[in-house]
């Protein structure tokens, strides 16, 4: 606990925040209550759900995020670099098992670069490791609830109170996002930095309202937005049409997957695409990096060559250890194996999930289950397994060291308790540059929205200098 003694510098801001928080829930008993209808009231909820019953945010220092910007920003540029020589290297290509109707679309003469303009890389940071465990490369959600929960956070009271000894920074996630997304369309030949923007994402998805956080910022910042399911749009060969407008960019939430899935409905974005009739962001291309596999790419040292030592060095120290379920040999610490036998002996210290899946779905932590069910989850992973694997290849990946931390919760009748949770870091990467991080609180190993998890913001704090000295903000 800190006194008034205590120096500043001294200060955890975990602590003190909460010092701050006690007193303050007791004096004010409807200020969780008001906070949770600021959060409804913001639109921060998925489906029904808000997306943050907690009262507290992370706190990095200035040592954090430059730990997490200089490996994120490498890993992002690796995959750029990865996508374009797997285009051209057909041995490289099939280490990503993509589907043939994936492949169709990536292969599209419509690409362009970056591959991802918006993407987001799922990381546990402790003080003394950082290990990212996926890549997304495709279509990442929250930038827009992250920064409307923040926006939250820094208008409580406790945050005035805690002010007084720290500098606070946020993250302008919105704006950085948009700055991306033009920067990419004038790349692609867009003559305006005002384009007819459409975000496109079927309309019963769970995220729509994060899509109109999007369009209301946007808009305050000058670009025209309007959103669209998929069998809204129609092209004729020149122009991408919605709702009667002519589309410059399209700003696609739509996953590929369902793309493929459902090819009829979403035929015009795709003809558009082909055609050059209208710039996608992020393009189909993001497909290659985004999924798992990605992952076992980079760790394989058969694939050494197209790295540098100190490439090689950072993927050592921060990814984990990843590999494609097959039965075949390979090599864990320089140390020859066989994978299938490998993965039995070791089920403690292993995780198993399909390669292209979200949200939790597939993933089988070998900490979790018994010998039965960890035997069922390597026959569904293998090639020609019991069950028919639609979606690709399945990945095995070591286990990594998790962060968890305890947090006021609000829990029924708005009482708040604090919980030991789970804490999953993902910074944000716009054209390649960390923009910001969407955190996530679950009380189980599986830290994701969709899974049942909670979104807490993060801020970068320092403690505030003597009063003769300079602000660090």
């Amino acid at each position: 606990m800190t006194t008034a003694k205590t120096p500043i510098a001294d200060i955890d801001p975990v602590e003190h925040w909460d010092e701050l928080l006690r007193p303050l829930l007791k004096k004010s008993p409807d200020l969780a209550g008001n906070f949770l209808n600021q959060v409804r009231a913001a639109k921060l909820t998925f489906g029904k759900r808000v997306h943050c019953p907690f009262l507290r945010p992370v706190f990095l220092s200035p040592g954090d995020e430059e730990r997490v910007r200089k490996v994120a920003e490498t890993i992002a540029a690796l995959a750029e670099r990865l996508t374009k020589t797997a285009l051209e290297e057909r041995s490289l290509f099939e280490q990503f098992h993509l589907r043939s109707e994936e492949e169709k679309l990536v292969r599209l003469k419509g690409g362009y670069e970056p591959a991802s303009t918006a993407s987001r890389l799922d990381a546990f940071l402790l003080p003394e490791s950082l290990k990212f465990t996926e890549y997304n490369g495709e279509s990442p959600a929250g930038p827009g609830y992250t920064e409307s929960i923040a926006d939250i956070f820094r208008n409580l009271p406790v945050m005035e109170q805690f002010k007084k000894r720290f500098d606070v920074h946020s993250y302008p996630l919105t704006a950085k996002l948009l700055d991306a997304l033009i920067g990419t369309f004038v790349d692609w030949g867009g003559k305006t930095k005002r384009p007819q923007m459409a975000i496109v994402d079927w309309k019963e998805v769970p995220t729509w309202s994060e899509f109109e956080i999007l369009k209301d910022r946007f808009e305050k910042m000058g670009v025209p937005v309007l959103l669209a399911d998929p069998r809204e749009l129609e092209f004729d060969g020149k122009r991408l049409v919605a709702k009667g407008r002519s589309i410059d960019l399209v700003y696609r939430r739509v996953l590929i997957n369902d793309i493929v899935a459902r090819p009829k409905e979403c035929q015009p974005i795709v003809d558009a695409y082909a055609s050059g009739g209208v710039c996608v962001v992020n393009n189909f291309r993001c497909k290659i990096p985004h999924v798992k596999a990605f992952f076992a790419v980079l760790t394989d040292e058969t694939n050494d060559r197209y790295f540098s030592v100190e490439e090689r060095e950072l993927i050592r120290r921060h990814v984990p250890w990843t590999r494609i379920v097959a039965d075949t040999k390979t090599k864990y610490d320089d140390e020859s194996i066989e994978l299938l036998v490998f993965i039995r002996k070791n089920q403690k210290n292993l995780v198993m999930k399909p390669s292209d899946e979200y949200g939790g779905t597939g993933v089988t932590l070998g900490w979790e289950v018994d010998k039965k069910e960890w035997e069922s989850a390597i026959e569904q992973a293998l090639p020609g397994g019991k069950v028919d694997n639609e979606k690709g290849c399945w990945i095995v990946q070591e286990r990594i060291p998790m962060r968890r931390g305890v947090f006021p919760y609000i829990g029924k009748g708005n009482t708040v308790e604090y919980k030991d949770m789970l804490v999953d870091f993902a910074p944000y990467l716009f054209r390649g540059k960390v923009a910001g991080y969407l955190t996530r609180l679950s009380s189980s190993s599986l830290a994701n929205v969709t899974s049942g998890g909670g979104q807490i913001p993060s801020f970068r704090v320092q403690p505030k200098r003597s009063q003769h000295g300079a602000s660090a903000g």
